[in-house]
């Protein structure tokens, strides 16, 4: 039994399907004044959650651990570490969110443009219906961005956007950055604790112990859990380049594995 994805081959191999008179070209783009920004509600939301969850590390290192320390180098020399590394993570997510991953032209499925391939017989080339457009090798549809993208990796919501032949590097530095900032972290936060028990737990911190606990705790679970998840990402992403090959099955299963703790730990 063939699987819908060699039902799909089968149809853009046979010759009928490669004529434009049968495809609806699509609607003009939906730009914002030329920058690439996919309008995903699911991908804003896990965009704006990245950026909540670093200014809240932020926001514990900072004010938590790191002002009230009377160690004054130690403060200062971690939080330019934990800055800079959050700054190049956001900046980053940044490039690799804005950034057109590899977008195959819209409409370019002419008899101009078929004409011009020069194709020998029994070549085969593909055509995406969605897009109206002849696809390069390797390049695939998204349905979320409702776009071929050229080597399309992955679509990861917590960039809103795909992960193509142009911001690959981008989303690279992005899970670096992140997993050596929860590391980071982490340090901080076990060097923390034993700082608290060992002197009193009222000049530890200029909160209050319980709060100081439940701040440090949910830092730590944050950083353990991106850490992971993040640490994962950067060697499959690493070795999907080394060896020239996508990730799409191995990234899915970890995502649905990562959102299952991420809401468990946090909205349970």
């Amino acid at each position: 039994m063939l699987t819908p994805t060699h039902r799909s081959r089968d149809i853009e191999r046979s010759p009928e399907y490669l004529q434009p008179d049968k495809c609806t070209p699509p609607p003009p783009d939906d730009s914002m004044g030329g920058i690439w920004f996919i309008k995903d509600g699911c991908g804003i939301a896990c965009a704006v959650v990245t950026w909540l969850l670093v200014v809240f590390a932020e926001f514990v290192v900072l004010f938590v651990m790191l002002v009230p320390s009377k160690d004054y180098v130690y403060s200062v020399i971690n939080g330019i570490l934990f800055n800079t590394l959050a700054f190049l993570a956001l900046a980053s997510h940044m490039r690799a969110m804005l950034t057109d991953p590899g977008a195959v032209p819209k409409g370019n499925a002419t008899k101009e443009f078929i004409k011009s391939l020069s194709l020998k017989p029994g070549q085969v080339v593909y055509k995406c219906p969605k897009c109206c457009s002849i696809k390069p090798d390797r390049a695939h549809h998204c349905s979320v961005c409702k776009r071929c993208i050229r080597k399309m990796d992955h679509h990861c919501p917590w960039v809103n956007n795909c992960v193509g032949e142009n911001n690959q590097k981008y989303f690279v530095l992005f899970t670096m950055y992140i997993a050596l900032i929860s590391l980071h972290a982490l340090i901080m936060v076990g060097f923390h604790f034993l700082y608290c028990f060992e002197e009193d737990w009222t000049k530890c911190s200029s909160f209050s112990p319980p709060t100081t606990v439940v701040l440090l705790i949910l830092l730590c679970f944050e950083g353990l859990l991106f850490l992971i998840f993040t640490a994962v990402m950067f060697g499959t992403q690493v070795h999907s380049i080394c060896t020239d090959e996508t990730v799409s099955g191995c990234y899915y299963f970890s995502t649905l594995v990562f959102n299952f703790f991420f809401f468990f730990f946090f909205f349970y």
